[in-house]
C-alpha cells in the first residue's frame, strides 16, 4: 500500500519553504504516486541539507505525501536544527524520528516529544546535547516507548535506570522548589 520514501536528501535544502521546488530522488523502489501526483509514502527524507528551522514542515509533507496525517518516518538528520519545534509535536503517527548530527544544544527539548504516541525509535547522537552526563537517561525517561535510541535498542536495565533517574531527579527539584 505505502510505497519507498519521498528522498529530499543532498538537495541543498536551506528552507522548508523551498522543499517543494525540488524533485525526490529515485531510490532502488520506485515511487508511486495517486491522481493529484502526491506520493503513496509514509516516509520523508531531508537528511544532509542546511535546514535551520521546521517552520514549513506540515507544508512540506503535504505537498509531497497523499496522505500527510499518516507520516510515519521523518529524517532530519545531517541540518542545522537547533531545537525540537512544536510542528514535530503534531506528527501523532511518527514512529521513528532522525535527528542526528544537528545542533540541538537543550536536552530538556526532548521532553516535548513525549506527546508522540507511536515514537519508538529516535536518533539524537551528534548534538550538543549528547555530552550531558545525563543524556541517556532524560531521552529514555522522556520517551518512555522508546525501543531504540542511536541505532542501539533501548535495554530493560536502562528502563528500569532511567526510572530511578526521574524520580531521584523530580525528588531534587521538589526539594529546591521547597526551600524556595
Amino acid at each position: 500500500m505505502y510505497g519507498a520514501p519521498v528522498d529530499l536528501s543532498f538537495k541543498y535544502i536551506n528552507s522548508l519553504a523551498d522543499a517543494h521546488l525540488e524533485e525526490p530522488s529515485c531510490g532502488l523502489r520506485p515511487l508511486k504516486r495517486n491522481s493529484q501526483k502526491k506520493y503513496l509514502s509514509r516516509s520523508l527524507r531531508l537528511s544532509n541539507n542546511n535546514i535551520t528551522d521546521l517552520h514549513d514542515l506540515q507544508r512540506t509533507i503535504s505537498h509531497f505525501l497523499a496522505e500527510p496525517l499518516q507520516l510515519a518516518w521523518l529524517d532530519l538528520s545531517f541540518n542545522n536544527i537547533t531545537n525540537i519545534e512544536q510542528v514535530l509535536c503534531e506528527l501523532h503517527e511518527l514512529r521513528v524520528l532522525y535527528l542526528h548530527g544537528n545542533s540541538i544544544f537543550i536536552l530538556s527539548e526532548v521532553d516535548k516529544l513525549g506527546v508522540l504516541p507511536h515514537l519508538h525509535t529516535i536518533t539524537l547522537h551528534g548534538n550538543v546535547i549528547e555530552t550531558n552526563k545525563a543524556y541517556r537517561n532524560r531521552v529514555i525517561s522522556a520517551l518512555p516507548g522508546l525501543k531504540m535510541m542511536d541505532f542501539s535498542a533501548v535495554t530493560r536495565q536502562e528502563r528500569v535506570m532511567a526510572k530511578i533517574w526521574h524520580h531521584s531527579n523530580n525528588r531534587r527539584r521538589s526539594s529546591k522548589e521547597t526551600l524556595q
